[in-house]
């Protein structure tokens, strides 16, 4: 029987995460990094489902899926979040045909901007990008370190951080601060993040005004935002100092190489620069030297 190209379902979505966890994995065994990724809930999936069913689409083989893809939108944006295909399935074009679907989803949202960040290494995939219209732009590092390291060379930080919650937020102060650094709002994927037990918010404040925003979760620090790109080195140590002091053994975020002071920053405050990956557009868009991403999902 052939493989047959559907939406996906709610029900779909946990055999799909595995399937994304065996393709990186294998990836990233094969080029020498260990094991990466780990199963988790699929809870940004499911959201993202509920908010727009063209976005996810599994490929089923006789009952069995062997391939997801999941992109979203948010205004003139459009982010392929995932495509993977299973380890033992990847030569058999399926690769391809999830990815038609997935820029069909991008020409039916109208989205002017295209765009996805992957692996540095896996140039068979930015071959595939580039084919469609996608160029790399700049690499982004995940960059770590023991928190009780970190913790030794923190100084009391320039800005402050206040809790930010689904009751306290004013959604239109955060658009401004997303339209800056990213050029696009992202009110769905701010309630998103503060429904979301595991995760933590913040504003971020230089004396009496709001200039930015940061989230936390399980000691991993993003999405954060500045309005300002002078203003990401001080937002990102501010969100150190707080990161330090909860019960994660090891900090960690991803830092673009467009943000040289935040990756300054990172490596100032003792930590290490782990894993690479690279953003890929269709054309330029947003100041990222004002923003440090979540994952290479969420964006």
């Amino acid at each position: 029987m052939a493989v047959v190209f559907r939406p996906a379902r709610i029900d779909d979505l946990t055999r799909a995460d595995e399937i994304v966890v065996a393709s990186i994995n294998e990836l990233t065994e094969r080029r020498g990094f260990g094991t990466m990724a780990s199963a988790h809930p699929p809870n940004f999936q499911a959201f993202s489902l509920s908010d727009d069913t063209e976005g996810l689409w599994v490929a089923d083989d006789d009952g069995e899926i062997v391939g997801f893809a999941w992109s979203w939108v948010c205004g003139e944006l459009w982010f392929l979040a995932q495509l993977f295909v299973a380890p033992d399935r990847q030569s058999d074009g399926i690769g391809n045909q999830l990815i038609r679907k997935a820029f069909a989803h991008a020409q039916m949202r109208g989205a002017s901007i295209q765009a996805l960040i992957t692996f540095t290494f896996n140039n068979v995939s930015q071959g595939l990008y580039i084919r469609h219209g996608l160029f790399p732009r700049f690499p982004i590092y995940m960059v770590s370190a023991p928190r009780d390291r970190l913790a030794s060379r923190l100084a009391a930080p320039r800005l402050r951080l206040e809790s930010l919650t689904a009751k306290t937020a004013r959604y239109d102060e955060l658009a401004l601060i997303d339209v800056s650094a990213l050029g696009v709002p992202r009110e769905k994927h701010h309630r998103y993040l503060l429904g979301d037990s595991t995760t933590s918010g913040f504003t971020i404040h230089d004396g009496s005004e709001c200039v930015g925003y940061v989230y936390m979760s399980e000691g991993h620090i993003g999405p954060l935002a500045v309005r300002q790109p002078d203003l990401a080195s001080p937002a990102f140590a501010a969100a150190l100092s707080v990161a330090a002091r909860s019960n994660s053994p090891n900090i960690s975020a991803f830092v673009p190489g467009a943000s040289e002071p935040a990756l300054k920053a990172a490596t100032d405050h003792g930590m290490r620069l782990t894993f690479p990956m690279l953003l890929m557009s269709n054309r330029q868009f947003g100041t990222w030297a004002s923003y440090l991403p979540r994952n290479p999902g969420f964006m």
